[in-house]
């Protein structure tokens, strides 16, 4: 099995991992308070884009986090900002100040940032849930777009659109690079991925576990301990939010059920208001404990063990590629 060096380019970098800049065309999923300087640049060093996760920091704070990020790599960082944000406009500009050659966007219209984040030389990646959003993240003139599952943890789109079907109809759909976000864990969801039509991952769920995520332990023991059927969706109809189950979120989600479809919309009410004016003080970042705080995590969840440091993570997906590949040459007797 051949072992890459760092200065080293695999074959399937392609035209992702050249617009980011990388070696490989893995990414960072950004996570609110999670993703920050130092789990970026980890991931950054192993030949993925770490990135960091703008939302909920304040100006200083973002500008702190990567400077975090640059003394301990060279090599790219990205920001990720929700569009919706206030504070977005103010975190494009603290990118372009900061040297940021590359910026994730969600949560609302590109078409909104594009002129300010092309003034400042910036790529522009957004991530989306159907081939409407895609179609129109292209028209505002993104560099790539993120198509990202209903499976994914955090917060999701509301078309209930699993990534297996997502991923080709937007491939199809669109002439920018498409990046397959959700349900992704290693290499054979990389390998499927590309088969779909996808040119690089996403990744979150796997990247909370590792050694350099600053989340509590009960949280990382709780990925690791999950099943597929491990996770909730709740706020179903303001911002879809995929989080480990516990009894908060087993709680809530009985609340979305109701009994009745009257009782059901109401309860349904009454979890969006919750989630929209309280998921930021329920946030597992900001208090609470295994039972208590909302923890964003995808449904693959089940195929997370161990503990291991970003690069470990990136390595063991980019030499299991070559076998993956390998398997499925023989499975369909390919030349």
């Amino acid at each position: 099995m051949h072992h890459f060096q760092q200065s080293e380019k695999p074959a399937w970098g392609g035209k992702v991992a050249d617009l980011l800049g990388t070696r490989l065309p893995v990414i960072l999923g950004p996570m609110r308070l999670i993703t920050l300087g130092k789990m970026a640049a980890a991931v950054s060093n192993a030949g993925g884009f770490g990135q960091i996760a703008a939302s909920g920091l304040e100006a200083d704070n973002l500008r702190q986090e990567l400077k975090i990020a640059r003394e301990l790599t060279n090599r790219p960082v990205g920001v990720n900002i929700p569009v919706y944000r206030p504070n977005a406009f103010e975190a494009i500009e603290i990118a372009i100040e900061m040297g940021v050659k590359t910026i994730t966007t969600s949560a609302g219209n590109p078409a909104k940032i594009m002129d300010l984040a092309r003034s400042g030389g910036l790529t522009v990646i957004h991530k989306v849930s159907s081939v409407k959003l895609a179609q129109k993240a292209q028209d505002a003139g993104v560099d790539a777009v993120i198509a990202m599952g209903y499976e994914a943890g955090g917060h999701v789109g509301r078309e209930n659109i699993t990534t297996f079907c997502l991923i080709p109809q937007i491939a199809d759909a669109v002439s920018i690079p498409v990046i397959a976000a959700g349900g992704i864990a290693d290499a054979r969801g990389v390998v499927a991925a590309m088969a779909l039509g996808a040119s690089g991952v996403e990744m979150g769920t796997r990247f909370v576990a590792c050694k350099e995520c600053p989340v509590p332990s009960f949280f990382k023991d709780g990925v690791q301990a999950a099943q597929c059927d491990g996770t909730l969706l709740l706020g179903k109809e303001a911002m879809p939010i995929r989080v480990l189950a516990n009894s908060l979120a087993m709680a809530v989600s009985g609340m979305q059920k109701g009994d009745g479809a009257a009782s059901k919309g109401e309860g349904q009410a009454a979890v969006d208001q919750a989630m929209t004016q309280h998921g930021d003080a329920a946030y597992v970042m900001q208090g609470g404990n295994k039972d208590s705080a909302v923890m964003p995590c995808g449904q693959i969840a089940g195929l997370v063990s161990g503990e291991p440091a970003a690069a470990q993570i990136i390595a063991q997906i980019e030499e299991q590629v070559a076998v993956v590949c390998r398997a499925l040459g023989s499975f369909f007797n390919c030349a």
